[in-house]
């Protein structure tokens, strides 16, 4: 067969197998267009799931009649002109494809009205590109597109849409989702003419709160931290969820790059990394975050639907989020406010990960101390209420102000602390809480100290991939410092000559190759520190305060003082919570006070 030019709406039915999926996706080319034409609301109709109807309506600048065809012909747009525009996208679309593909799969109407119109103008698409014919129509200033019988010209396709109720449900969700990325814009939900949703622009501090609350639920909002920091063209904005408001699944985690969602390899590896040691095993943390970055340092076209991005220094952005995060869930105390802005500065080191365990090092550490009752002792000289406080435990000593975790009242059954606070009643698990202050105290000692390697008596000789052992060659210094002694064999072979003193138990070919697998796909790996984490929280939790260890007042009350002070003290080293308050009004409502 003789090769040939294809029609315009074959090619056109093409590029719709790749941006137009399901009646969601139809919504989400329309939505992004409503976006970069300034709209204040938008309207979204469907109708049996948008099978039969979707109808998108904004009150953006509109579309001048002379405009018109070229909006429904492919390659025509008025977001980019030059290689240079390519290069810094900051609209949402930019590919001029969406609405000719739209068009090719479904019965199109385009009704568009500028300001300066006096009305608006109306026409038909069938993907062909040609035959237009213009109709004035009465239409407020704005856009609206109407897509009939979706998939009606292309059946094969239509028979792997699900049932209405399901195709809706994507619908719903993706809205939800695109509402969190443009709180200035409105948006209202119609479903067979029932409305579903309808949210007014939020500007301000307090109205996007209210909305995150009505997506994401209350439970998230009170139990998440409100952050804004920035570093050098990098800034970070939105709700991280508290440590101990996890989900079994990671079905909220929203992450927008520009005001664009996506999904990113680099991203969730730094989040899922900042989490490390504070989160619950087999669970999954929530947040709502917004990334600004110059548009010349990420690439949106590297997807067809624009749904993956990629960075130019992920090196950068990896350690940006991984490092800010941490510090941001490090740096909440109880008693603060759910709230952190400001983060001064996160430094990138020169090689990710090696940081942490200090770049000089001694032969050997000081000796730690374990022993339980030199640590409580220990934490009881560090508060002794006055004489005129001992018969009232919530009266504070002289000139010192009711604590956050306020003061112990009693240890029940060997286990639990009872505190009575400032908002109500505080019980605290006594041994979670004393592991997680000894893990930490572990981590910073370990940090300034030593990463003592410990040779093998025989070197282990393991095959790599060319990759690898580049980066053997590439890190070897780095790699040292943390304690890995590896040197090339050849173009596909490593040898181990000697691990971290501390994991000498480990089995050093499969840390070594668990090791060059995460750097060769993030850049970094976090194996050691995560190998260190498990042994250092071991040691903590049998140098922790034991169950059934009875507490004297002034001990409980020390460790308390302990806890406002200590990092992530709101979960011990496995993700379990350390401490809950129940406040007066929710006793109140216990015992129906007031009723």
């Amino acid at each position: 067969m003789r090769i040939q030019i294809l029609p315009p709406q074959l090619v056109n039915q093409i590029a719709a197998g790749e941006v137009v999926e399901r009646p969601a996706s139809v919504i989400k080319e329309l939505l992004e267009n409503a976006f970069d034409a300034g709209a204040g609301t938008v309207h979204v109709d469907v109708e049996r799931g948008g099978l039969a109807l979707i109808r998108v309506r904004d009150d953006g600048c509109g579309i001048v009649r002379e405009d018109l065809p070229l909006a429904l012909s492919r390659h025509a747009t008025s977001k980019i002109a030059t290689l240079r525009d390519l290069e810094r996208i900051r609209s949402m679309g930019f590919r001029g494809e969406a609405l000719p593909s739209i068009s090719s799969v479904a019965r199109l109407r385009l009704t568009s009205r500028t300001a300066d119109d006096a009305c608006g103008w109306s026409v038909v698409a069938d993907g062909t590109e040609d035959g237009f014919e213009f109709q004035p129509a009465a239409h407020p200033p704005g856009t609206t597109v109407e897509v009939r019988d979706l998939f009606y010209n292309t059946p094969a396709r239509r028979k792997f849409l699900r049932s209405d109720k399901t195709e809706f449900s994507h619908i719903d969700t993706l809205i939800r989702r695109m509402a969190l990325s443009r709180f200035g814009t409105g948006f209202q939900l119609r479903h067979n003419q029932r409305e579903i949703l309808n949210l007014r622009p939020a500007t301000e501090e307090h109205e996007q709160s209210a909305r995150v609350a009505l997506l994401c639920g209350d439970a998230f909002l009170q139990q998440s931290l409100r952050l804004d920091f920035a570093v050098g063209e990098l800034r970070l904005t939105g709700w991280l969820g508290l440590p101990t408001f996890s989900r079994s699944q990671p079905d909220l985690q929203f992450f927008y790059v520009n005001g664009r969602l996506v999904r990113d390899k680099i991203v969730s590896h730094a989040l899922r990394l900042a989490y490390d040691d504070v989160l619950y095993h087999g669970r999954h943390p929530a947040y709502v975050l917004h990334l600004e970055i110059d548009p010349v340092l990420v690439d949106v076209n590297a997807h067809p639907a624009k749904l993956e991005v990629r960075f130019r220094e992920s090196g950068l952005v990896h350690d940006f989020l991984h490092r800010g995060v941490k510090r941001v869930l490090a740096d909440h105390r109880p008693g603060q406010e759910p709230t952190a802005t400001g983060l001064a500065s996160v430094q990138a080191p020169a090689f990710p990960e090696a940081q942490p365990f200090g770049g000089s090092r001694t032969p050997a550490q000081a000796p730690l101390s374990f022993g339980v009752a030199d640590q409580v002792r220990a934490y009881a000289d560090l508060y002794r209420p006055s004489p005129k406080s001992a018969g009232s435990p919530m009266a504070a000593p002289s000139g010192q102000e009711i604590p956050a975790l306020g003061f112990a009242l009693a240890h029940l059954h060997g286990a639990y602390i009872l505190a009575e606070s400032q908002e109500g009643l505080v019980v605290v698990d006594a041994h979670a809480a004393h592991e997680r202050i000894t893990y930490e105290k572990l981590k910073r000692q370990w940090s300034c100290g030593a990463v003592a390697c410990q040779p093998l008596l025989l070197p282990v000789q393991i095959a790599v991939s060319a990759a690898e052992a580049d980066l053997v060659e590439k890190h070897g210094e780095e790699l040292a410092a943390l304690g890995l002694e590896l040197s090339c064999a050849g173009p596909g072979s490593v040898l181990i000559r000697g691990i971290p003193a501390l994991l000498d138990e480990v089995d050093a070919e499969s840390l070594v190759r668990d090791l060059l697998s995460d750097l060769v796909l993030h850049g970094r790996s976090s194996r050691l520190e995560q190998y260190r984490h498990e042994i250092l929280s071991t040691l903590a939790c049998h140098g922790s305060v034991r169950a059934n260890r009875k507490l004297t007042v002034p001990e409980m009350n020390a460790l308390l003082r302990e806890m406002e002070a200590t990092e992530n003290s709101g979960q011990c080293n496995h993700g379990r919570p350390t401490w809950v308050q129940f406040s007066t009004r929710d006793l109140d409502r216990l015992f129906l006070r007031g009723r």
